[in-house]
């Protein structure tokens, strides 16, 4: 009787252990499932998505909507879900204007676009402008150290603006510091002004035909002044001598000067589309949870007949998503299916500033609160030529990974150690890192909403951004070895018992 007892306390004892272990415990060999990431398939993938039929997969152009057909394609021949409701594509929209026509004409005398002025299109408004004075306000800058508007009155009037700073430095027409382009639209608006001229260099310029830059939002809540930027020429035919001594001498008495100005500007607003690319596997005892794996698949497009191929940046990322979505969906045709369940996601817009992530992360397909990670893969099929230390065939920048969770490191170390033995270089996480390299993908758009995240990245090289990034230069068996890794993290995250804590602030 005792001894029936014992071997009863024994058999309970086993079925619990057994009941407590966790299913990542149960499948806790990855490897022939990594397996089916290959050098072979990957390069199969890259040179058919970095191909001229694609055409660089501009966001908004039938190169990118190709490469979205691929890819969604491949999703369906994998057995993966849509991941938006019935739809493997998540659509968001895009505008890009057309120029009609635009001119000056100062007291009579006609002046000539990108021989005497230029526009940006999509900050400008269809108008025609007639005024017989225009206000000169130096720098246009108003801070706490200076107010170039002061004792003017620029309600209702064109003002007249100088390149630069009093410091002599040229802002940037696309950051938004208090002294950029933007910047000073916005005060001249502040002011009262209807239009402003900016004085640049650079004429004649060449034309860059008659689209204008892409924008994601059409319905602006502040419209700006339509902006002109000018040559010298022009605002002498405006300021007369005063201007050429005003340069000189950088001696600035802001005031107005008599001109009879006539600014036309005239454009269609074109409504485009684009979209991210979702394949969703369904996880098992935790299905109500989501891990990202995610990559861009849009680049620069073509310029004239010049194709941007853009087999790095991002097909490299692109073409690994596709080989991850392989090896897990043959995973769970074995009966080894992922606990959580896992989002592939192809963004678009990536190139235009993060559009396609951004749309996502404002419209998410599932509640962001429920995503334990973003992994996120930019550009891992080439060697940085400025890594100078370890290893330069058998390495990877890991980006993020010090950042939102505690158990990001240790969870990527160990599947390294466990199965890749890469060298991770984490120099990108430096917080002095110039090229702020953190903020600069998809990913960024999960960390801004809590998500932790690790970036995956090879460094800059001399193909990067340029038509001669193609997909013939890339190294295939060290792409599949850094796809690897991502897998093995990937599946640890979505089989552990808990999500990952997010317990460090966002930098």
């Amino acid at each position: 009787m005792r001894r029936s007892l014992l071997a009863s306390s024994l058999a309970i004892a086993v079925f619990i252990v057994t009941a407590g272990r966790t299913a990542a415990q149960k499948i806790s060999d990855p490897r022939p499932f990594a397996g089916a990431i290959t050098a072979e398939d990957l390069k199969t993938h890259l040179f058919i998505v970095a191909s001229k039929d694609f055409e660089g997969r501009e966001t908004g152009t039938e190169g990118q909507r190709k490469a979205a057909a691929y890819i969604e394609n491949n999703f369906k021949s994998l057995g993966l879900q849509p991941g938006n409701k019935d739809s493997y594509q998540l659509n968001y929209p895009i505008y890009q204007d057309s120029l009609i026509g635009a001119g000056i004409r100062i007291n009579g005398v006609d002046f000539k676009l990108n021989e005497d002025f230029a526009i940006y299109t999509a900050t400008n408004y269809t108008a025609t402008l007639m005024s017989s004075e225009v206000v000169f306000a130096g720098y246009g800058i108003t801070d706490s150290t200076r107010d170039d508007y002061k004792g003017l009155n620029v309600k209702g009037k064109i003002v007249l603006l100088l390149d630069g700073t009093p410091g002599g430095s040229s802002p940037s027409h696309v950051r938004r510091g208090n002294n950029s382009f933007y910047s000073r639209q916005e005060t001249a608006q502040k002011n009262g002004a209807v239009a402003v001229l900016i004085v640049q260099t650079g004429f004649p310029r060449k034309s860059f035909g008659d689209k204008g830059g892409m924008y994601l939002n059409g319905y602006l809540a502040t419209i700006l002044p339509n902006a002109f930027y000018i040559s010298d020429k022009v605002a002498e035919a405006i300021m007369g001598v005063d201007y050429a001594a005003t340069v000189k001498s950088g001696d600035i008495h802001p005031k107005p000067y008599s001109a009879d100005v006539l600014l036309e500007f005239s454009k269609s607003a074109g409504h485009l589309q684009s979209s991210d690319v979702l394949g969703f596997l369904e996880g098992t005892d935790l299905k109500d949870q989501l891990v990202v794996i995610s990559a861009h698949y849009d680049h620069l497009g073509k310029k004239d007949t010049v194709i941007y191929y853009g087999a790095d940046d991002d097909g490299s990322g692109t073409v690994s998503v596709l080989e991850l979505a392989k090896a897990f969906t043959r995973a769970k045709a074995a009966g080894k299916g992922p606990r959580r369940s896992i989002l592939f996601l192809a963004n678009s817009g990536e190139e235009k500033g993060l559009w396609g992530s951004e749309y996502y992360s404002e419209h998410p397909t599932w509640p962001m609160d429920h995503i334990t990670v973003d992994l996120n893969i930019d550009m891992i099929g080439r060697i940085d030529p400025n890594r100078k230390k370890g290893d330069s065939t058998n390495y990877v920048y890991v980006i993020g990974d010090d950042k939102l969770s505690s158990d990001l490191k240790p969870i990527s170390e160990g599947q390294n150690k466990r199965y890749t033995k890469l060298e991770l270089d984490y120099k990108f996480n430096d917080p002095k890192d110039p090229e702020r390299i953190y903020y600069r993908s998809d990913h960024y758009n999960f960390a801004r909403k809590g998500v932790p995240i690790i970036f995956y990245f090879d460094g800059i090289h001399k193909d990067y951004h340029r038509p001669t990034d193609t997909p013939d230069k890339i190294n295939y068996d060290l792409l599949e070895k850094r796809a690897r890794l991502v897998f093995y993290t990937a599946w640890d995250m979505a089989n552990r018992d808990e999500m990952l804590k997010r317990d460090i602030p966002l930098q």
